[in-house]
């Protein structure tokens, strides 16, 4: 009996000393960034209420975890920094300062170097994550938003709203490999996972381009036309892909819809009305739900990917941005 109660008393206190952390690891915790609120929200998995705000910088906006999702990293645009949250303690750990306007970024394989899009400098910059130090800058079209780092570490995508471009940079070069014409103001993109296509959603025509990376030539344009907007109304911008490769989700903007799209034929299955200006969406780790932003509403939209229907609504702060999972 006496080794018993020593055993459930070293339970205890293993569960007091570790017990918070462990639990908040894997959690299932939604994390939303908030422009105005300059705050992530950290929303229960299960009442989906928010039970804490982390204070950031000024206007978060992109969130990513690193690669074992122990740590949240947040470009803050008007902030000039990125900021670094840990997930087991639900603060904020760091913050990498006068970085001008930061927007988009994406890490390089092996998670020392963040690629940032620079929106004033008009330049993809080089973040060494151990010493601190923006190392380059690389100079691009104006308003570089997008960025994307194939998984081999060697090339990076960066997308210009003004020129009208998706410039290749060779990573290793640290040069423009190429510039590749697309639609009028482009914003996002996404690789299958072959990596055979490279879909750009293109905000002011209304369409996404799906771009072979080998030519370097558009294969196909995806166009929009949910019932009852207008063309101009209709501004993708978020494109999330399911792991099979098979369903892209595209968040129309201001057409307050997310399109279903099949991949393989670049069809649009349906329209999903969501929230006011569908921007960014994240699926669970499982691929049965998506969590999509919606910035007027200032909510976010659950979908159930095997139904194609809104579950709930849920709402977060001010202006969300980026929504992820803990999951």
């Amino acid at each position: 009996m006496k080794l018993a109660f020593r055993h459930a008393v070293f339970a205890v206190v293993l569960t007091l000393v570790f017990g918070t952390e462990a639990s908040a690891k894997g959690s299932g915790y939604l994390f939303v960034s908030s422009e105005r609120d300059n705050a992530v929200a950290v929303l229960d998995p299960r009442s989906f209420k928010v039970i804490k705000n982390i204070p950031t910088g000024d206007r978060p906006r992109h969130l990513r975890f690193n690669a074992d999702r122990s740590l949240i990293y947040a470009a803050c645009g008007d902030g000039g920094s990125i900021d670094v949250i840990d997930v087991g303690k639900l603060e904020m750990v760091r913050r990498y300062e006068d970085i001008d306007d930061p927007e988009m970024f994406d890490f390089g394989p092996a998670g020392r170097f963040l690629y940032i899009s620079l929106e004033d400098d008009s330049a993809l910059g080089i973040l060494d994550l151990t010493s601190g130090e923006m190392v380059a800058e690389i100079a691009v079209g104006g308003e570089p938003e997008g960025v994307l780092v194939t998984p081999d570490g060697k090339t990076a995508y960066v997308t210009s709203e003004v020129a009208n471009l998706i410039h290749e940079i060779d990573i290793g070069e640290r040069k423009i490999a190429a510039n590749i014409v697309v639609g009028n103001r482009p914003r996002r993109m996404v690789l299958t996972p072959d990596g055979s296509q490279l879909w750009v959603s293109n905000e002011l025509n209304g369409t996404v381009s799906v771009v072979d990376p080998g030519t370097r030539k558009i294969i196909a344009t995806i166009e929009f036309a949910p019932r009852g907007f207008r063309p101009e109304q209709i501004t993708p911008v978020g494109i999330t892909m399911t792991d099979d490769g098979k369903t892209a989700f595209v968040g129309l903007g201001r057409a307050n819809h997310v399109a279903v799209v099949d991949v393989g034929t670049r069809k649009v299955e349906k329209y999903i009305l969501v929230g006011k200006r569908a921007w960014n969406g994240t699926l669970n780790r499982d691929n049965s739900r998506l969590f999509v932003v919606n910035g007027l509403s200032d909510d976010i939209s659950i979908i159930d990917v095997q139904a194609l229907k809104v579950i709930r609504s849920v709402p977060v702060g001010r202006v969300p941005h980026t929504v992820l999972i803990d999951d």
